[in-house]
């Protein structure tokens, strides 16, 4: 694939793995990146969320152009802590190339990404067809942990002050093996719950006297394991249920414990909402003879949606780039966690594409600079394409 004729995305991403950004310390991040998009005539705002119980987010949002079709990009400049420095080979926030690799902190989850569309936008620039139409960047420095003060309020502000997307790019690592054989078209949901089973302490040899919650927590395990949730849907998988904790608390033998609870997690499909999820554990709990304890049920923290943004538009259009470029159509894929993709498909259609990220919140963490390349190529001749310049 031929190269950018304008636009190396390695630079930044060097500056941009030497800031020491793990959330929420922005280590001057977004001050290199604002540089580097007001250098393309970019305006930029830059914006600072906090409350909500957690902690006060530094977020970036520039635009260019006006008019035409209009492309968002999205990702975050936070990273996860390094871990210990001696199980890295090189310092993690010391950017080094060694034999086709750029190592450090954030290289793969997700600067890379960051500075191959700047680099893109950049040859965009310069074979005009940038300046077909408006192209936006939502930053946030709270994407790995909280996520409560980034993207979620920024696009929120965003639609305040009237701008509107046809499309939005996550450079999040989407590629299996190579850039390009897959793209994210939609998340599952996640959901947290709780449950809690309260009987009546007492001594073991005296049974009567008290009532053991744990008969009644095993049954709810069991009633909520046993059965399916569905079977999946055309794009994504059964919805999934792990049950992640049973605790007591009890230390010794010769007591019956007060109560006992659990905690699971559900990964769902585009057949659910997280109330109608709700409704399915009530029913699953309900099924079980409870033998006089008091049994609750909580959601534990905020539910997130699941999302599937529609095949055609720049889906389709993506998928044309990739492959007149690749030779091979990319694998439209709804597998993963949780991404931040969730909160800009409440405004228009998303997919996440970015690089392989085998290595990702490692030690070591690292990607083949040619990768970074190469999807830096790609976002230009997808810009090109999207604002109707008919190169692909």
């Amino acid at each position: 694939m031929p190269a950018n004729t304008k636009g190396d995305p390695v630079p930044l991403l060097k500056d941009l793995i030497a800031c020491a950004s793990v959330t929420p310390a922005q280590e001057g991040v977004l001050d290199r990146l604002e540089t580097a998009l007001a250098a393309l005539g970019f305006a930029v705002t830059r914006l600072t969320f906090e409350g909500d119980g957690s902690y006060p987010v530094g977020n970036l949002f520039a635009t260019r152009g006006s008019g035409g079709k209009r492309l968002l990009f999205a990702g975050h400049t936070d990273v996860v802590p390094p871990g210990n420095p001696d199980d890295w080979t090189s310092p993690p926030f010391v950017p080094t190339l060694r034999d086709g690799r750029l190592y450090g902190r954030g290289a793969a989850d997700m600067k890379s990404g960051v500075a191959a569309f700047v680099a893109a936008v950049e040859a965009a620039i310069a074979d005009g067809s940038a300046d077909n139409g408006t192209i936006a960047l939502a930053i946030t420095n709270d994407e790995e942990a909280d996520a409560i003060n980034g993207t979620e309020k920024l696009m929120a502000w965003a639609d305040a002050q009237g701008h509107r997307f046809d499309f939005a790019i996550v450079g999040e690592p989407s590629a299996t093996a190579t850039v390009g054989d897959s793209i994210k078209i939609g998340r599952r949901g996640s959901l947290n719950g709780q449950i809690a089973v309260t009987g009546a302490q007492g001594h073991v040899a005296y049974p009567d006297k008290a009532n053991n919650p744990l008969p009644v927590v095993a049954a709810i395990v069991t009633a909520l394991s046993a059965t399916p949730i569905d079977e999946g849907t055309e794009h994504f998988p059964r919805s999934n249920l792990e049950v992640t904790s049973i605790d007591v608390g009890n230390q010794t033998t010769n007591v019956i414990p007060a109560r006992g609870t659990i905690r699971f997690n559900i990964r769902f499909n585009d057949l659910w909402t997280p109330e109608t999820l709700g409704a399915w554990i009530a029913e699953r709990i309900a099924s079980v003879d409870a033998h006089g304890c008091q049994v609750e049920f909580s959601v534990v923290g905020r539910p997130s949606n699941s999302f599937l943004s529609p095949l055609g538009g720049g889906v389709e259009a993506l998928g044309a780039v990739i492959e007149a470029a690749t030779g091979s159509r990319p694998q439209l894929s709804t597998a993963g966690g949780t991404s931040d993709a969730r909160f800009l498909a409440r405004y228009c259609p998303v997919v996440e594409f970015g690089l392989p990220g085998p290595s990702m919140h490692k030690a070591d963490e690292n990607v083949l600079v040619r990768d970074v390349e190469e999807l830096s190529v790609l976002y230009a001749r997808f810009i090109s394409a999207w604002f109707g310049s008919g190169k692909v």
